[in-house]
Parts: C-alpha cells; structure tokens; sequence
C-alpha cells in the first residue's frame, strides 16, 4: 500500500492509531491469519455433516467370438448418486470442538496483534513528541549560551574578565550546535519511523496540553492487576486453549477403540446401447442401496495405544504450559505496575529538580554580575537546566506509555485505552 498525503493540520494520538491499523503489514498479515484460521477451522465441520457424490461414465467396446462368429460394438453409459451420513463417529465429534477452540484462539491472537499495534504506534508517538522537546530544548540552550558569550565578549572587551570566560562559552557553545545537529537528525528519523507505521506523510502529532497533568493509576493497588492478567491475558488464555485441544486429542485417540456407524445411500443407473457381451439387446439397469455400514476396530499393531500415550503426555504438557503463562504474565505486570509507580515517581523529583536548577542559574548568574561567580558556573547550570527539562518531558512520556504497557501486561489493553491519552493532548 503506497502513502497518502496527509492534512495539514496535526493529528492526535487515537487517529494516527486509526490509520496505522488500516495500514500496518504486521496487523494486516495478522488479521489475514485470523481469517485463515477460522476458514481451517470450518472445515471441520465436515465431518459431523452428510457428504455426497455425483459419477458418470461413458464407454464403447467392440466384441468378437470366433466360435460362432460374433462381431458386435456397442456402448455402456451410467450415473451413480451415492451419499452417506456420520451416524456414530466420535473422532469426527471431537474434531468438530477442537476446531471451535481454534476459533477461539484465531481471535486471541488477533487480539494480541492489536495490543502490539497500540503500543507501536503510541511508541513512536511519544518518540517524535520527546524528540521535538529535545530539539526545542537545545535551541533555546543555544540562545541562552550565545547570550552568555555575547556578554563575556563584552566583559572581556572592558576588561572586566579574563579571556578564559570567552572560550569557556565559545566551547559551549559550539557543543550544543553540535547537539541541536544531532536533535534534528533524531527528530527527522523518529518522525520517518511514525510515518512508515501509518503509512501517512510529514505527521505532526500534537503534544501534552498541559504537561503537569498525568492521569493517576487506577487500580492503585497491584493485586487487582495481577488477578485480571491470570484471568484474561490472551497468552494464558491461548495457553488454556491449547490445554482444551489437547485434552479433546486424548479424547479422540481413546476414541479410536470406538466402533463408527454411517448411514449410506446410492442410486445407479446403467445403459447398455447396442447390447452387451452377452446380449445384442439394448438394456437399461436401475439400482438403489440403502444401508448402514458398521466398522469395529480391531487390532491396529498397538497404533492407538501408543497415540494414547502420546496425548495424554501432551496434555500434561498444555497443563504446565497454562502455569508457565501465569507465572510469565503476573511477572510481567509486576514489573510494568513498579515500572509506572517509579516513573510518577521520577516525574515529581524531576519537577522539582527543574525548580531547583532554576534557581541555581538565576543565583549563578547574578552571582556572575556581582563578581563572585564565573562564566563557567552560569553554563553548568544553564547544561544542567534544560537537562533536567529534557529529562522531565522523557518521564513524562515514559508514564502515559508505561500505563499503556501496564495494560499490555496484564491482557486489558484495547483501543479505548487510547481516549484518556487522547484527551490530554492539545486540542
């Protein structure tokens, strides 16, 4: 699929989520699969449904008996109508509800494929946005460093400081060119990268509206997260279902000691023009069977006690695999749940570092002034500064994404998760 322009105007979160799921091959090749899935599944219903058939043939011989001296051709032509109908086929049962769990793990997977969406596209999202900060940041580190060299200049000039302070802020400032350089080229890469998952050109996602207003996590409390993950994540859920195949394939292979009966019907038609072998007179034969057909398994070289074997192994398997994926989810979502509280965290101690390297600068750079402080302090603490808002604006990121991670974790997450996010960003 080729790229469409898009609209001038910048786009929020949920729309760009929109369009990537229209767009994106991995969710596409994903909900191929799932359609795929569901036709193989289907047909298993064949086997618990009557089956029919339709055949024809058309023939010419040519005959010739020396004694007596017979020379005769002639033609044969039938049809055959058979159908036939599963009365007592367990295996046939069987596969039939093995195939509605397939079903069901056809949609887990699905799902799957759109939370792994979700979180690509609002990844890249909140990568473009902390990169635009980056840039934004460093620029006006770089006009605020060319103010503080335009001032040793002047110093320097009546000699109220040394040349060192004009160097120092010449360092400094070549420095953050080299960084605003490096910013751009990050924004330019990050931006391409929101564009290929679209499938859009020159996005502008929009940003935080107010960038001290974070949602507060809810539950606030770990259990009912890990509860919910061992309840309804898709990979205990696939777990689960694998763990219902197998126990339906230990079924089916128990079954093959079973006798299986169907009910069978056929009509023939045969039409001999010109005679036969045996006959130079036309004939005309119609023949219908209607019947049971009972087959009782024997003895199959010890094939069917050994498939038993076989299932019954794997199924305990599916029963450890089911307990492995609780293990991995509650895991994860522990982690993801400390992971968020340590980002709100971070965001609070950043929001007061920013105060704090404020008022150093502002101190540092009167202190510049007055003479008790030199040009080397005022841009450490300028570096230090917007460091600290660049680092302040990444936390802030890290927690929208981290609670969308958190519900990645614990199997909730979905596209309405989206519109609390959404709605914090500029209108």
């Amino acid at each position: 699929m080729a790229a469409l322009p898009w609209a001038a105007s910048a786009q929020n979160l949920l729309t760009l989520y929109q369009a990537a799921r229209e767009y994106d091959a991995s969710y596409q090749s994903a909900k191929l699969q799932y359609d795929a899935n569901l036709a193989r599944a289907e047909q298993a219903r064949a086997g618990v449904l009557p089956s029919a058939n339709l055949s024809s043939t058309i023939s010419r011989s040519d005959f010739e008996n020396n004694n007596p001296r017979v020379e005769r051709s002639f033609g044969t032509q039938g049809a055959t109508a058979s159908a036939s109908y599963p009365l007592y086929r367990v295996t046939n049962r069987l596969t039939w509800e093995q195939a509605q769990s397939q079903m069901e793990q056809a949609k887990v997977q699905l799902a799957t494929a759109e939370q792994d969406l979700i979180i690509r596209v609002s990844q890249a999202y909140f990568d473009v946005l902390a990169s635009q900060d980056s840039l934004t940041f460093v620029r006006a580190q770089k006009a605020a460093v060319a103010e503080q060299l335009a001032a040793a200049r002047r110093n320097f000039e009546v000699g109220t400081s040394t040349i060192t302070d004009t160097r120092e802020a010449q360092a400094r400032f070549d420095l953050v060119v080299a960084q605003e350089i490096a910013a751009e080229n990050d924004l330019r890469v990050k931006k391409l990268a929101l564009d290929s998952l679209v499938g859009r050109n020159s996005t502008d996602p929009r940003g935080l509206a107010n960038a001290g207003d974070l949602p507060p996590l809810q539950p606030a409390d770990l259990a009912p997260w890990v509860l919910d993950a061992e309840d309804n994540h898709p990979s205990v859920a696939l777990a689960r279902l694998n763990l219902t195949v197998a126990q339906l394939e230990t079924r089916k292979a128990n079954a093959g000691h079973l006798p299986t009966l169907d009910a069978t019907a056929s009509y023939n038609i045969t039409h001999n023009s010109r005679g036969s072998a045996q006959s130079g007179l036309n004939s005309r034969t119609n023949n219908l069977s209607v019947g049971l057909q009972f087959n009782l398994p024997l003895f199959s070289g010890y094939a069917t006690v050994n498939r038993i074997r076989e299932t019954t192994a794997l199924e305990d398997k599916a029963q450890v695999d089911v307990d492995v994926a609780k293990r991995a989810v509650t895991q994860a979502t522990r982690a993801a749940f400390f992971g968020v509280q340590s980002g709100m965290g971070q965001v609070k101690a950043l929001e007061a570092a920013e105060l704090s390297s404020q008022s150093a600068l502002d101190a540092n750079r009167l202190g510049y002034q007055v003479g008790v402080r030199i040009n080397i302090d005022v841009l450490n603490s300028q570096s230090q500064l917007f460091q600290t808002k660049r680092d302040l604006a990444q936390a802030r990121y890290n927690v929208l994404l981290g609670g969308l991670r958190l519900r990645q974790a614990n199997g909730s997450l979905s596209a309405d998760d989206l519109k609390p996010v959404n709605a914090l960003l500029l209108p």
